[in-house]
């Protein structure tokens, strides 16, 4: 796990970054939380991230499958070491965070619209064509998202996911195949991040270490590297 050099973030504890999904269980998102003081996760529905206070907390692997069930497929982030017996390794990778600078000229995209419940199964399958990162049913709850519709059809989609405090990401840009390269996402990003802005709030994003050309477009339009994370996913013990 390595850190780029600190950034300047004004009005928000860039801290909170280094466990997101700990913070937005803990904080803004805590009516979301299933789970104690060691652990919690999101509702199924809603999200696939399950948040550790800390991998230095005594207990903390018993809460985790205690709260996961036994012989259950998990996503960690943040931890290096190795697992306590009976717990299986499935597999990993590398993801970076990226947080606005002052190079991010954010706007209102006019043509977007807002999307909610009524919308949730074109998110689904925008999501399955695409694959930007995990959806479930409920994810929209989590914060705004707005799409782009051509004929009726969802063609283009962004929004808000994990909510530490002071902070909020964009997650879930995806654009169909046919409508790519006319700037979509980049508005739609720009779209989102104007209205987190407007609430006090700074934006910031994850991806896939190897999507390269995403995070390419994400530092054009003003982000910037904040820091690299391992994630594993592995196997509860039975």
């Amino acid at each position: 796990m390595t850190s780029a050099p600190a950034l300047d973030t004004p009005h928000a504890d860039a801290t909170v970054l280094d466990n997101a999904a700990w913070h937005s269980l803990a904080g803004p998102h805590a009516s979301f939380a299933i789970g104690g003081d060691l652990v919690r996760r999101y509702p199924e529905d809603v999200a696939p991230f399950v948040a550790v206070r800390s991998w230095d907390e005594p207990g903390v692997w018993d809460a985790l499958r205690d709260l996961v069930g036994p012989g259950a497929e998990v996503g960690l982030s943040g931890y290096e070491g190795e697992l306590p017996a009976g717990w299986e390794f499935l597999g990993g990778g590398e993801g970076v965070q990226l947080v606005e600078t002052d190079a991010l000229q954010t706007r209102p995209f006019e043509e977007a619209i807002e999307l909610g419940a009524a919308d949730a199964a074109d998110m689904i399958a925008i999501v399955e064509r695409n694959q930007p990162g995990p959806f479930r049913p409920r994810t929209y709850e989590l914060g705004r998202y707005i799409g782009i519709r051509r004929e009726g059809r969802l063609v283009a989609m962004a929004g808000e996911r994990l909510h530490p405090t002071g902070w909020t990401e964009i997650s879930a840009v995806a654009v169909d195949a046919d409508h790519r390269r006319h700037g979509l996402a980049s508005r739609l990003v720009l779209d989102v991040a104007f209205h987190i802005q407007q609430r006090g709030d700074r934006a910031m994003m994850h991806a896939a270490a190897g999507n390269v050309n995403a995070i390419a477009a994400y530092e054009k339009l003003g982000f910037a590297l904040r820091r690299r994370n391992r994630f594993a996913a592995v196997r509860t013990p039975a």
